[in-house]
């Protein structure tokens, strides 16, 4: 048997991607992740997240554990609110962080989703709608509000999604020749940034184009609406590791 974790990581920013993870592993391996002090991604440093991470791939390497990362770009977040809103975007996620465990475990797998919706049970028959051939023999799943506190397997999933969206704000950040902060509206360095994002004849693409924050900011710059985006699926970013 197996138990899987799935989590996300920068869901509120107004800058970079929204970045699932999930995580599987046998269920007698469990005990490994809480006797090494795995929890929540926003209760460590990210110098304790980075170190997790390796450690983690460690494991998996000699484990066989699982892992799956989902990038999904600001052009598809502006795409899905102005579509169906933010919650079901990160079922399609979880949805797409899970679909490739399912030719590699089985004996079956329990997963633990940390919810986005008021509604758990929802959030979980949602995923569960948009799996390939659900439900996968001997296998059950929930989602519940704060899962990456509660299991440690989603807290794992939660830190490789918070490394994974930092590596893309860094090589954002390499690529400008200047700094953007984490991306959170309230960070001074990325308040600071955004007049250099909103120069051009659109706003950065790295940018959320839907957010309030953009929106104001390029209604004062230009006295117009940001122009709606449009998302092809076949242009997603994902990547999956054994």
């Amino acid at each position: 048997m197996w138990t899987a974790g799935v989590d996300e990581a920068g869901r509120g920013p107004v800058l970079g991607p929204l970045v699932v993870g999930s995580v599987a592993l046998p269920t007698k391996d469990l005990h490994l992740l809480t006797e090494h002090g795995i929890c929540d991604s926003k209760d460590l440093t990210h110098a304790k997240r980075k170190s997790m991470t390796a450690w983690f791939h460690q494991q998996a390497s000699q484990r066989g554990w699982l892992h799956q990362i989902v990038v999904c770009p600001p052009q598809r977040i502006d795409a899905a609110v102005s579509k169906n809103g933010l919650n079901l975007l990160e079922v399609e996620l979880f949805a797409e962080a899970l679909n490739p465990f399912r030719t590699q475990l089985g004996d079956g797998v329990h997963i633990l989703n940390d919810a986005c919706d008021v509604n758990a049970e929802r959030f979980t028959n949602r995923i569960a709608a948009r799996l390939i051939e659900w439900p996968w023999t001997n296998s059950t799943m929930h989602s519940e509000h704060k899962a990456d506190t509660n299991h440690a397997v989603v807290g794992m999933a939660s830190i490789l999604a918070k490394v994974k969206r930092d590596e893309c704000i860094a090589q954002l950040a390499e690529r400008l020749g200047f700094g953007v902060g984490s991306g959170y509206p309230s960070d001074p360095y990325t308040k600071a940034a955004l007049p250099s994002l909103l120069k051009g004849k659109t706003p950065h693409p790295q940018l959320r184009w839907s957010w309030k924050t953009i929106h104001r900011a390029w209604f004062a710059l230009h006295q117009e609406e940001p122009p709606l985006r449009t998302w092809v699926n076949d242009a997603q970013q994902t990547l999956f590791e054994v």
